[in-house]
């Protein structure tokens, strides 16, 4: 009799673990899994419509891209934004995982510095942002330096004084950092 006892207890107390594990599962599917999401989400389209929604990039009218992903601007006159690991596709974001001795990559940025020095038609350090790749390979920020050594370049295919464009880039800085979207929306006026 005894043992019959210890048994039924002991499935008593799994039946409770169980439903209270269930019990568990279901308050926090819907607390982290809709609540929360439902929440945070209002609150940003409140506050903030324009980064909620993606920081779209919108021109006569329709969407042409995000300010948070950066797109190929190497057939177009303006300043030019990070190379891309992922050919600029936002569904595919990734690094090239190509590790620092590796020769593709060495060829890869050897490459780019060649691309650079052709545009500007002489043989100046190039910034390291212009010739690497960021870690989602979608990075469209370049660096102070990136926006001023590519400056004599943006003048030459669109006309505009390199004095205008280094006060558009000194206006721009931000913290040591340049959205490209503003930069091509700027030299475009």
């Amino acid at each position: 009799m005894r043992i019959r006892s210890i048994s039924s207890h002991a499935s008593v107390s799994l039946m409770g673990a169980i439903k209270d594990a269930v019990g568990a599962f279901c308050l926090l599917t819907l607390a982290t899994g809709l609540i929360y999401p439902f929440v945070t989400t209002g609150v940003a389209q409140s506050t903030m419509p324009d980064k909620a929604a993606g920081s779209l990039v919108v021109h006569q009218e329709k969407v042409i891209g995000s300010e948070l992903i950066a797109q190929d601007m190497s057939k177009l006159p303006f300043f030019q934004v990070r190379p891309s690991a992922a050919n600029y596709d936002g569904a595919s974001s990734s690094a090239s995982n190509l590790g620092p001795t590796n020769p593709a990559l060495l060829q890869s940025v050897k490459d780019r510095i060649a691309y650079w020095h052709k545009a500007r038609g002489d043989q100046s350090p190039v910034p390291t942002d212009l010739v690497t790749t960021s870690g989602s390979g979608l990075d469209p920020h370049i660096s102070r330096d990136a926006a001023i050594y590519q400056i004599p370049i943006v003048a030459k295919r669109t006309g505009i004084s390199e004095a205008t464009l280094r006060t558009l880039v000194d206006e721009l800085e931000t913290s040591g950092t340049f959205w490209s979207t503003s930069l091509c929306e700027c030299s475009a006026t």
